[in-house]
């Protein structure tokens, strides 16, 4: 009676540390995988079966398993469809005992076996394993080693003044591995010290540099590809001041030694533009602005473009006044974005006391008192009683629990140039009242389902002599429908450039959106958002112009990816469908 053979399942895994001659016809990883086939061959009798599968890693270190064809493989094998791992050596697999270790278990875990090639050894036995690790424990060392080589070499390099790869800083070019001074970049990077001893802001000076049309440095990679500059920001000029390349040096951990490249900036200048540099962050500690409270903490963005809005503040005669403040602003200059800041401690008090009228709402009670539900049988009165008792003792709440509280409550609160809109979670006011009332008042800590947001919208204006926003707190109880309705003309503004800036592209006035961006002096981004508008469905526009949109809807929700189809449109923005006849 012939023995029956069970077919051994077998994927080849290849590795090279580095991409260097992969684009051959044979490379290193073509090498690994013949050797890995014919051995697969030799054991036909076995029942051995080759997978068609590559699993090939180029220019990837065998210091993690990070790589994405070992986790395919991974993968594969954890679905049943592997049975064996063939490599051409055990370093290929991994150069980390700890690594390694961590997938022998997992081998065992689902009965794969793992052969190498040129190391013969059999890891089911105790012997096996012991020459295994022992494999493993010479191949971290030689991983190690030639860490500290590459280091050594690096630092001796530093010394001598030689640059040690990187990309390419404005004012330079690379030529045969070193930096050329490139003459019209050079007046660029002059240029920005010394406006930034005038200026003394690089939010400032960023601004002036874009609407100058300066970009930061463009550069072609070895591999042919190009790396187009980008608009200033604050973070860039930060780089550029700092860069010690312009003083003809080179640093390496914190020594600095004299460079091979020709300096740009004199001593002077640069010493002069690095005490403005210490006096602004001595200004603005970071220690400071960590302590500074908000609590609108990541609830707060800003709603012309979609940008979340961080916590800052300014000085004046002792005092310290917060702010928030747009992410676009702070990094492109104020005339990026229309909203820019909003005073902290105003908007917070707003949206306090609109959560606290909420609390009194009798309506809003009631909206309460069918989400609880079954959950905990409540009357209509202790739901009331619950609320107003969160009213009535918010002032003496510890600001912890303050602020817990309204992050239970504020899905978010949307900044907009003529108002703000306050989005509160249904399911925040469900688990309050059942806080309140459960046993150990722990009933309101646990996740609940999404179940949509009430959200009232505020109005904003500004007043004439100093330009400050001053909100607008509507009068009387807060509602519970689904929003106050908000002013109209954020939204009707924004249909209106979106239509005109579609005309421009269509009629060829303008090549894309990056030249109306420059034009109107916004971001690229904005425009790509607004122009989104003008493939809204008629009906849609019509109703937004003339007031009857869904309540809630803001010019972010508007602005964002839009399906193509109207009838969509009117689902995900909450439109009537309209029903023709043929």
């Amino acid at each position: 009676m012939e023995r029956t053979i069970r077919p051994i399942r077998c994927a080849v895994y290849t590795r090279k540390s580095t991409e260097e001659g992969l684009d051959s016809d044979f490379n290193s990883l073509d090498a690994q995988r013949e050797a890995g086939e014919a051995y697969v061959a030799s054991q036909r009798q076995e029942g051995w079966v080759l997978l068609p599968d590559h699993y090939d890693d180029g220019g990837f270190s065998g210091g993690n398993i990070e790589r994405p064809a070992l986790q395919r493989l991974l993968k594969e094998m954890e679905a049943g469809r592997v049975d064996c791992i063939v490599v051409y050596k055990v370093d290929r697999l991994s150069r980390s005992l700890m690594d390694f270790s961590k997938l022998v278990e997992i081998f065992d875990r689902h009965k794969v076996s793992f052969v190498s090639v040129t190391q013969h050894f059999n890891t089911t036995d105790s012997m096996g394993r012991l020459t295994l690790n022992i494999l493993l424990s010479f191949a971290q060392f030689e991983r190690e080693i030639i860490g500290e080589r590459v280091r050594d070499k690096i630092a001796a390099a530093k010394k001598k003044g030689m640059r040690c790869g990187g990309v390419p800083v404005l004012g330079y070019d690379l030529v045969d591995g070193k930096l050329v001074v490139n003459p019209q970049e050079a007046k660029l990077v002059k240029m920005v010290f010394e406006w930034f001893l005038r200026i003394g802001s690089t939010t400032i000076l960023a601004r002036q540099l874009n609407d100058q049309g300066h970009m930061t440095k463009a550069w072609t990679t070895v591999k042919g590809r190009v790396r187009t500059g980008s608009p200033w920001h604050k973070a860039h000029l930060y780089r550029l001041l700092n860069n010690r390349t312009y003083l003809g040096e080179v640093t390496h951990k914190e020594k600095v030694y004299p460079g091979e490249q020709k300096a740009i900036i004199e001593r002077s200048l640069w010493d002069k533009a690095h005490s403005i540099l210490a006096k602004n962050y001595h200004a603005r500690s970071a220690s400071t602005r960590a302590e500074t409270p908000a609590l609108l903490k990541g609830l707060i963005r800003c709603g012309h473009c979609g940008k979340s809005m961080g916590i800052t503040f300014t000085r004046n005669k002792g005092r310290m006044y917060r702010y928030y403040l747009c992410q676009t602003a702070s990094k492109s200059g104020y005339g990026a974005c229309p909203v820019k800041t909003m005073a902290a401690g105003e908007i917070e008090k707003v949206v306090v006391d609109q959560l606290r009228r909420v609390f009194s709402d009798p309506e809003i009670a009631a909206r309460v008192g069918k989400m609880v539900g079954e959950n905990m049988p409540l009357d209509a009165k202790e739901i009331r009683d619950a609320l107003r008792n969160i009213d009535e003792v918010w002032s003496e709440l510890f600001p912890a629990e303050q602020a817990r509280i309204v992050q239970l409550l504020v899905a978010s609160v949307e900044v907009e140039e003529h108002g703000i809109v306050l989005n509160i979670r249904r399911n925040g006011l469900r688990s309050l009242v059942m806080e309140s009332n459960g046993p150990d008042g722990q009933e309101g800590s646990q996740a609940e389902e999404d179940d949509g947001t009430l959200s009232v919208a505020i109005p904003m204006s500004f007043k004439r002599r100093s330009g400050r926003k001053e909100i607008m707190v509507p009068t009387g109880s807060a509602q519970a429908s689904e929003v106050v309705a908000p002013p109209q003309e954020p939204l009707a503004l924004a249909l209106a450039r979106a239509f005109e800036w579609q005309e421009l592209l269509d009629t060829g006035k303008v090549k894309s959106a990056g030249a109306i961006a420059k034009q109107a002096g916004v971001s690229k981004a904005y425009v790509t958002r607004i122009l989104r508008l003008s493939h809204l469905a008629p009906d849609i526009v019509q109703a937004i112009l003339d007031g009857r949109e869904p309540s809630g809807l803001s010019l972010v929700k508007l602005s964002d990816p839009m399906p193509m189809a109207w009838e969509e449109q009117r689902v995900k923005l909450g439109f009537p469908s309209i029903v023709t006849s043929i």
